[in-house]
C-alpha cells in the first residue's frame, strides 16, 4: 500500500538545498505549482493518471499536500505556504520524479466527478469516461432527438447495475449516486482490488445498495439480469502493453492486458451480456482506441459511440435488443 506524503523530517534548509531551491524563493501555492510545472517537463514524466498535463498534477500534488480540495485551489492560489508544508511539496516532488508513480498512488487519493475516491497500488487510478456519461446521457435531463438523448429516460426507474471489472468501485459508487433506486452488483477478479473498493464503498456509507462479487467477468452472477452494465475492462493490446510508460507500470498489469488485439474482455463480455440483461437494459463499456478493431470484428452490431468532454469513440453503448439480435 503506497504511503501518504509526510512532512520531511530534515530542515528548511536542507530540503531547499536537495530541490536546489534557496529558502524563500518559493512562497505562494503558485510558486509550488509553477516550480513543480519546470521539474515534471525537465523530467519528462507522463501523465494520464487522473490528470492530463503537467498543470493538473502539479496543482493536485500541491493541494493534496496542503489537504485542500482541488476547488479551493483558486481560493488559496496567493496564500503563502509555511516552512514545514513547503518542505512536504518539495518532498513530494521529488518522489514523483524519482519514482515516477502517479501522485494519486503517493497521496493515496483521486477524484472522479469531484468526488475523492483512496487508491493505492492494488488498483487501476481510476480515469474512466464513464463517470462524465453517467451525468451527461443517463440523467434522463439530456435534451435533443438525437439517439443518445434518451438512452435512459427516467433515472429512478433503473433498480439493478451491474459494474463489471469494478477496480477501486469508483464507477459503482457514481452508478449508485445516479440511479438512487438501484442496487448495484460490482464484480473484480482481485481480491486486492475489492478490497479497495470495500474501502470506498464503506466511506460513502453505500454498503446496503453495493455489493461485491470476486470472480471472472459474469462467472460469480448466476442469471441475474440487470437494467443497465458499465464496464472499464482491460483492453490495452500487445503493442500497447509493451510501450507502456514507467508510470502505467507501476499499476497492475492485470487491469490492462486485454491480449493480442485488446479484445479479449470486450468479445467475452459482448457475447454474454445479453443474458444478463433485462428487455429493457443495456451495456455502456470503455474500450480506448480500439474502435475500428471492435467495428472490424463486430461489424453487425449498432454500436452507438458516446463522446465526452475529452474523448471521441472510446466508450460505447448497446441496447440489449440490439445485442441479442446482432450475436
Amino acid at each position: 500500500m503506497a504511503a501518504r506524503a509526510k512532512p520531511a523530517a530534515r530542515s528548511g534548509r536542507a530540503t531547499s538545498k536537495a530541490h536546489k531551491v534557496a529558502p524563500g524563493q518559493l512562497l505562494t501555492l503558485l510558486d509550488f505549482v509553477r516550480y513543480a510545472v519546470s521539474r515534471f517537463s525537465e523530467a519528462k514524466l507522463v501523465f494520464a493518471h487522473g490528470t492530463t498535463d503537467p498543470v493538473a498534477e502539479a496543482a493536485f500534488l500541491v493541494c493534496e499536500s496542503l489537504h485542500l480540495d482541488p476547488g479551493q485551489f483558486e481560493m488559496f492560489a496567493t496564500a503563502r505556504v509555511t516552512v514545514a508544508e513547503g518542505n512536504a511539496i518539495l518532498d513530494l516532488i521529488g518522489r514523483r520524479i524519482a519514482t515516477r508513480k502517479p501522485t494519486a498512488y503517493l497521496v493515496n487519493k483521486i477524484y472522479m466527478r469531484g468526488l475523492p475516491f483512496y487508491v493505492d497500488e492494488r488498483v487501476i487510478v481510476p480515469r474512466s469516461f464513464i463517470g462524465e456519461l453517467l451525468d451527461s446521457h443517463f440523467s434522463g435531463e439530456r435534451e435533443g432527438d438525437d439517439d443518445a438523448g434518451s438512452l435512459i429516460d427516467d433515472p429512478l426507474g433503473i433498480e439493478s447495475v451491474l459494474d463489471l471489472c469494478t477496480g477501486s468501485g469508483c464507477l459503482a459508487v457514481l452508478a449508485a449516486r445516479a440511479f438512487p433506486q438501484a442496487q448495484i452488483d460490482a464484480v473484480d477478479i482481485s481480491k486486492d482490488a475489492l478490497d479497495v473498493a470495500a474501502r470506498n464503498v464503506a466511506e460513502y456509507g453505500l454498503q446496503d445498495r453495493i455489493t461485491l462479487h470476486r470472480g471472472d467477468l459474469f462467472s460469480p452472477l448466476g442469471d441475474r439480469r440487470y437494467d443497465l452494465i458499465i464496464t472499464n475492462p482491460p483492453y490495452v493490446d500487445a503493442e500497447g502493453m509493451a510501450e507502456l510508460p514507467r508510470e502505467c507500470r507501476a499499476e497492475p498489469k492485470l487491469a490492462f492486458d486485454g491480449g493480442i488485439d485488446g479484445l479479449d474482455f470486450v468479445r467475452r463480455i459482448l457475447k454474454e451480456a445479453g443474458r444478463h440483461l433485462t428487455p429493457r437494459g443495456g451495456l455502456l463499456c470503455e474500450i480506448g482506441r480500439g474502435r475500428e478493431r471492435l467495428e472490424a470484428a463486430f461489424p453487425q452490431l449498432p454500436l452507438l459511440w458516446l463522446d465526452t468532454e475529452d474523448s471521441s469513440g472510446e466508450v460505447f453503448w448497446i441496447a440489449r435488443a440490439d445485442l441479442q439480435g446482432g450475436l
